[in-house]
């Protein structure tokens, strides 16, 4: 089933509900249950979402969102600028929120060095849709104003996901993957994907990204 959805630029006022949208869609993502403590779960991933959400995507990047906040989409892009000092200012939080899973971040973000674009992109930062509006097309629409630009503007589209179902979703709107890692200790697979050409397909059920980890990762939230 898909619905017409309205996508406009996100506001201060939408933080709030895009928070725990982001929230939901990650509370059992593979990259997040491997770098985010299991106790509280859910509620440090909403609080590392909302960080993200508003430091560095609100401040640094560009946001989309559905008109009921049930799907948010986060791009950094080659014009963005603060972004060192972005995450660096939430770094020691984003270190608490870890709790003991910090060091599997750590091991997580060296592990995925080789996976980052070295020229500017469009970057999908994160991507989630609310569980209860899956199915209906909202991933899809959601990205569509960032993909589009970037093809306006002639960059690469970039992304990383945990999820092998988002691999398939990704490559019908025409991404492809550049290359996969297996996170150590019998972590999550990794893949880096780029977008070369205009796709078709269906709807994204479910999130993608990392959480603000550290300054040399850049955008990357867990992504």
């Amino acid at each position: 089933m898909r619905d017409d959805h309205v996508i406009r630029p996100a506001t201060v006022r939408d933080v709030g509900k895009a928070t725990a949208t982001l929230g939901r869609a990650f509370a059992d993502y593979p990259f997040t249950r491997y770098t985010v403590d299991g106790r509280d779960h859910e509620e440090r991933v909403r609080a590392l979402q909302g960080l993200f959400l508003t430091e560095i995507g609100m401040r640094c990047g560009t946001v989309w969102v559905s008109d009921d906040v049930d799907g948010v989409a986060v791009w950094t892009t080659p014009s963005s600028t603060g972004l060192d000092a972005a995450f660096g200012s939430v770094a020691g939080r984003v270190a608490e929120l870890r709790g003991d899973r910090a060091l599997a971040a750590e091991l997580a973000d060296r592990a995925t060095e080789g996976l980052r674009p070295s020229e500017p992109v469009w970057f999908l930062a994160t991507v989630g849709v609310d569980p209860a509006s899956q199915g209906r097309g909202l991933g899809r629409a959601v990205l569509g104003p960032g993909l589009r630009e970037a093809e306006r503007q002639g960059f690469a589209a970039c992304l990383e996901t945990s999820s092998e179902t988002n691999v398939g979703f990704y490559e019908s709107l025409g991404f492809v993957v550049t290359g996969v890692v297996a996170l150590p200790d019998d972590g999550p697979k990794v893949w880096a994907m780029r977008r070369v050409q205009p796709g078709r397909g269906a709807s994204l059920d479910s999130g993608h990204a990392r959480l603000p980890g550290s300054r040399s990762r850049g955008l990357r939230t867990e992504e």
